[in-house]
């Protein structure tokens, strides 16, 4: 199947993308200077350039992306003065960029997990000064999990003001080197251990307005679920109603790729309505080609009729940011909006 369809749409629509990874060069001069990344070169998130970012976006039919800083806590360094620093950068550089091209990006604020204080400053600034369409938070910050009480002020905080939380993963803390490289398996082990944590300390549900992101297709919670339950009987893990319930109560984007292989799960997992899953790509952690070769896998993925990859691709995640469903919304003629949108802002 080629990019576009006859009438130049890509076939299941435009995406709207909750996983792109952006390193503005104000942040990137940041990082080099503090020694985190070399001055050439690099992982490949560290070449990311706009004008490129759009090239990708416009080959693959993403319409708008949600861009984020996907720092890791081991960066930290235990300094907070640093990390507020750090964390302070990214965000308005970040702001800057969705100024400039409101119709292609928004942006996921950084916060300096650990640090409570410097997190909740950042939370303020974030969503009421630079207009934050939501935060990326680490899974873990040294073997500090998420769901951690230490962090009960920033998710009260995040619960009041009904924030989206992306969380994204790293190197799985006291472990040592893997044959392989760690974002391979390790990562998805360290979702899935955050998770746990959220739903066994109580804190999705302490917390009910908080819409929290699962990356790469949840980790392997979707898929081990019924272990994780199993656990009861020996006085571990989590019992059926509640681990249905949480499968149901996160949002999971389809980075990892999802498709073909993890769909028929995450689709029983969640419900067939997929109202939970985002599309995801992971640019440019993963490069230009690969996004080519997940999104097409993802439009041809034989699990997902077109009313279901619609609200994949696009409906799901303005209805989760309607800020930038907004502003991607036509200006009225006569009353006539963009059809697509308006039910996706206004469902039934």
């Amino acid at each position: 199947m080629s990019a576009t369809d006859h009438h130049g749409q890509p076939p299941g629509g435009r995406f709207i993308d909750v996983h792109h990874h952006a390193l503005p060069p104000t942040l990137k001069t940041l990082c080099v200077e503090r020694g985190l990344l070399p001055p050439v070169g690099g992982p490949p998130f560290a070449t990311w350039e706009l004008s490129a970012a759009l090239d990708t976006m416009d080959a693959n039919g993403i319409e708008a992306a949600l861009a984020s800083a996907a720092i890791p806590s081991e960066s930290l360094d235990g300094d907070e003065a640093w990390a507020t620093r750090l964390a302070r950068t990214a965000n308005e550089s970040l702001a800057e960029i969705v100024r400039e091209h409101p119709t292609r990006f928004g942006f996921l604020a950084y916060l300096p997990l650990p640090f409570t204080d410097a997190s909740l400053v950042e939370i303020a600034y974030a969503f009421d000064t630079l207009n934050a369409d939501g935060v990326i938070v680490s899974s873990h910050a040294g073997e500090t999990y998420l769901g951690d009480n230490s962090l009960d002020a920033v998710f009260a905080e995040l619960d009041r003001r009904e924030a989206v939380v992306l969380t994204h993963p790293f190197n799985l803390p006291s472990c040592g080197v893997t044959p392989f490289p760690s974002f391979l398996a390790d990562f998805m082990l360290d979702t899935t251990r955050a998770a746990i944590q959220l739903i066994t300390s109580g804190t999705l549900g302490r917390y009910p307005h908080l819409k929290i992101i699962l990356p790469h297709g949840g980790g392997f919670l979707p898929y081990q679920a019924a272990r994780l339950s199993m656990g009861q009987a020996l006085g571990y893990g989590i019992d059926t109603a509640t681990m249905t319930a949480a499968l149901r109560r996160f949002y999971y984007d389809t980075a990892g790729p999802m498709s073909p292989y993890s769909t028929p799960t995450l689709l029983a997992a969640t419900g067939k309505d997929a109202a939970r899953i985002l599309y995801g790509s992971d640019y440019n952690a993963i490069p230009a080609p690969g996004i080519a070769a997940a999104s097409e896998a993802l439009r041809n993925d034989p699990a997902l009729d077109p009313n279901t990859l619609r609200r994949i691709g696009r409906d799901n995640a303005l209805r989760l940011f309607p800020a930038l469903a907004h502003r991607l919304e036509p200006v009225a003629v006569n009353g006539q909006g963009s059809p697509e949108i308006t039910h996706a802002l206004h469902p039934g």
